[in-house]
């Protein structure tokens, strides 16, 4: 049963009122609202499966492969062709097939070792610019709202092969990876690789050729990286990137040492002349050195002793057989 307040009750109600005494309890809701401010909304529908660290090492990745492929598809294009990272998003699946339009160029592919398909997708006004160009046309912007001819998909797939083999290059510094091509929709909603609900990272490229620009679009299920999930670190990459930079400065060095000429003098033997016989030698005269004819001679690279050999003849040239290669203790002697 409800309580019915008495008229003392409602005359110290009303008085409290009147007197202000209630903005105590308004200041402290303020004070809980600035304690609840810092407090983030998380979203059960769209989890932070990658972390900020391993976006960014995404984003350096793709930025290197963005460098690549501009240059491969510029020679392709014979044009300057330009192709800048926009974005890497994690978003789901059925949100990514939602920003694809009908009919478009989507392609589905695996990357061994990673598990399961990944998709690539280009805007269709890319997609027709870059078949014109190819025809020997100026590479004008052309919006046609078709699907392509079995022609223009042949056309298209050389640009696809390009891609694979700059994003191969680009993801040999966290893992190497084996593109092949599964299949190609112009549908996409067709393209049905994980659950609509799974986590994707997606990667958006602006290419711009002529005055035609459209986006690329690459999408990595979680899945997929699950398995490298922490390789994606900025640490690794830097680390990495070292090592391959002094595998290639080490091959490139090699290969310019290879090409350095340099004098190899084969010395038969010595012999102790003064200066008197010395300048009484003359022509059809034996000098006796002090080496045997069955003993190796010595042989000097660049002015220092390195190898005994056996001389005779390769073919028509006289040549010399190394029989004994000296090490640094052996040469100075």
């Amino acid at each position: 049963m409800a309580k019915i307040l008495s008229q003392d009750e409602i005359d110290a109600l009303l008085t409290t009122v009147a007197s202000g005494d209630v903005t105590m309890a308004d200041e402290d809701s303020n004070d809980v609202d600035e304690l609840l401010r810092p407090v983030v909304a998380y979203d059960f529908k769209h989890p932070n499966r990658v972390s900020k660290d391993q976006i960014r090492t995404m984003e350096s990745l793709h930025d290197n492969f963005a460098g690549h492929f501009g240059s491969s598809l510029s020679a392709l294009m014979r044009a300057i062709a330009e192709v800048e990272l926009v974005s890497v998003d994690q978003i789901t699946f059925s949100e990514f097939i939602m920003s694809l339009v009908s009919p478009s160029c989507t392609y589905t592919f695996t990357a061994d070792p990673l598990e399961g398909a990944c998709v690539m997708d280009i805007s269709p006004n890319l997609t027709f610019s870059f078949v014109e160009r190819l025809f020997g046309g100026s590479g004008k912007e052309m919006e046609s709202e078709r699907e392509l001819t079995g022609i223009e998909r042949t056309v298209m797939a050389k640009i696809a092969k390009a891609l694979y083999i700059d994003l191969e290059k680009a993801w040999e510094h966290i893992i190497p990876i084996k593109i092949k091509q599964q299949s190609f929709e112009s549908n996409p909603q067709f393209v049905q690789i994980v659950p609509p609900g799974e986590t994707v990272v997606v990667v958006s490229f602006q290419l711009k050729l002529f005055k035609t620009s459209g986006l690329l679009s690459i999408c990595y299920p979680y899945v997929s990286l699950e398995g490298i999930i922490n390789k994606l670190s900025a640490q690794n990459w830097i680390d990495s990137t070292k090592k391959k930079l002094g595998a290639t400065d080490r091959i490139i060095n090699n290969k310019n040492l290879m090409k350095v000429g340099t004098e190899l003098t084969a010395i038969l033997g010595d012999a102790d002349l003064s200066v008197k016989e010395f300048l009484g030698v003359r022509v059809g005269d034996i000098i006796p050195l002090d080496r045997l004819i069955h003993q190796p001679i010595d042989l000097s690279l660049g002015g220092e002793l390195k190898f005994r050999g056996s001389p005779g003849l390769s073919g028509k040239k006289e040549a010399c057989q190394i029989i004994e290669v000296l090490d640094d203790s052996q040469g100075e002697k």
